[in-house]
């Protein structure tokens, strides 16, 4: 199966739902134009990492971006790895990624694992405690967030369940870019699996993001890679391949569990 895929590599308004809603509203429409079939948005694309004010711009429930996301995902038959919302639940803000199918049917709902103490998240924000797996196109495909993708453990076990997809929505500063890079390549060639990671663009009071978003093919190499300002990125993964790789180095049929 073909899928193309555009990363909206966006700036985000600091605390600014309203703005966020309006930019992402063009963006999808860029994507709709260019004939896309699914996108993928930056992690906190509604309110940035304003932390200290969620108790004023959480989504209750993430109702708001899901009603929106519904909505966009009809008009221009898409689906949407919806980035991550700050969602207010009855436990806490949690850092939620939501799946929309190009029916507008909400398919997914993942809260970040961990949390990233260098920005504080701990403080703020609830961890989640479930899994990434969700399906499109009769194909199992699994999301991540950003801090995520330092444990390869858990991106593994995904992988293990059937995923060939795996999405990373992030905001990832500029100031460890080389690590972000790294990361995703290497996540692509030990899992053997198309990864897609959506950076955003721009600054906050606080950090400057990497942009960079990238799509990478199973055997690690770059499909697609943005630069550090806004920017559509737009790539074709095919998932045939991920099979045709994993035929020609067995790694999943090599593995020796029992040690490890």
């Amino acid at each position: 199966m073909k899928m193309k895929i555009a990363c909206l590599q966006m700036d985000i308004a600091f605390g600014d739902p309203t703005t966020n809603y309006q930019r992402a509203e063009q963006w999808l429409q860029q994507v709709a134009d260019q004939g896309c079939e699914l996108a993928i948005l930056p992690e906190l694309w509604t309110t940035g990492y304003d932390l200290t004010r969620l108790d004023e711009i959480a989504d209750q429930e993430a109702i708001q971006a899901i009603a929106f996301l519904s909505e966009q995902a009809k008009k221009h038959r898409l689906h949407l790895i919806a980035g991550s919302v700050a969602n207010q639940t009855q436990d806490g803000v949690e850092n939620t990624l939501l799946v929309i199918n190009q029916q507008g049917e909400l398919v997914k709902k993942y809260s970040k694992l961990h949390l990233f103490r260098l920005m504080e998240e701990e403080k703020f924000l609830q961890a989640g405690n479930e899994d990434g797996l969700f399906s499109l196109e009769g194909e199992t495909m699994a999301a991540f967030i950003c801090y995520d993708i330092r444990f390869p453990e858990w991106l593994r076990k995904h992988v293990l369940a059937g995923a060939k997809v795996l999405f990373i929505p992030a905001e990832w500063p500029l100031a460890r870019v080389d690590h972000w890079r790294t990361l995703l390549i290497a996540r692509a060639i030990e899992n053997q699996a198309y990864v897609i990671g959506c950076n955003r663009s721009g600054a906050d009071p606080k950090n400057v993001f990497a942009g960079h978003s990238m799509i990478i093919d199973p055997w690690g190499e770059i499909i697609a890679e943005a630069g550090e300002a806004e920017q559509l990125l737009v790539g074709e993964i095919d998932l045939e391949k991920v099979e045709e790789i994993r035929k020609r180095i067995p790694v999943f049929e090599d593995r020796r569990p029992s040690f490890y």
